[in-house]
């Protein structure tokens, strides 16, 4: 077996774990904590094809503003165990129930499912299919105005919400507003 092989198998096995820590765990922190741990495997894969791009994407959206979005709601939310609903059996059993169909199905396409794999510019063994400069080069020089009118669409979804979250003190009554800030 070569190193590669050596350090797949590890990262494998690591993002199962924290994939089964996800699902297993009681606390909805841990949960989160165990998610952002899998998205860190799943970069370590990225890099191992040589899609440093993806990598990068994947730690910096997912693990680092996703993650961090839903460890700040589910604290905000300030879940505990007495205050959440329990399940039914019914609902249990068919939860796994349908897990299981669901695998099923995933293992018989992967069965009937044959890979072709196509070959870039090969160096070393290496590919420069997912290299960063070659996307950098083909985004700014063919797609500038697409990722020009992106950006602009990210910063009016981020004003709104800004302005969506704002409090409504418009429509308070004087005698309101001050109760509300002498205390």
């Amino acid at each position: 077996m070569n190193p590669q092989e050596i350090v797949f198998y590890i990262l494998s096995s690591l993002t199962i774990l924290c994939a089964a820590g996800v699902i297993f765990s009681r606390s909805p922190i841990n949960s989160i904590l165990f998610l952002i741990l899998t998205f860190f495997c799943i970069s370590g894969h990225y890099i191992m094809m040589n899609a440093q791009f993806l990598a990068i994407v994947n730690i910096i959206v997912y693990a680092g503003a996703i993650m961090v979005l839903f460890l700040f709601v589910v604290m905000l939310m300030n879940l505990n165990s007495d205050t959440e609903p329990q399940k039914s059996m019914v609902v249990q059993v068919s939860a796994v129930l349908s897990g299981g169909i669901l695998l099923t199905v995933i293992i018989a396409a992967f069965k009937t499912y044959s890979i072709q794999l196509t070959t870039g510019h090969a160096l070393n063994g290496q590919t420069d299919i997912g290299l960063i400069k070659n996307l950098g080069v083909i985004l700014f020089k063919e797609y500038a105005l697409p990722f020009e009118i992106s950006s602009v669409l990210f910063l009016s979804a981020m004003i709104g919400a800004v302005v969506i979250g704002k409090k409504d003190e418009v429509g308070m009554s004087l005698e309101e507003f001050d109760k509300q800030n002498v205390n």
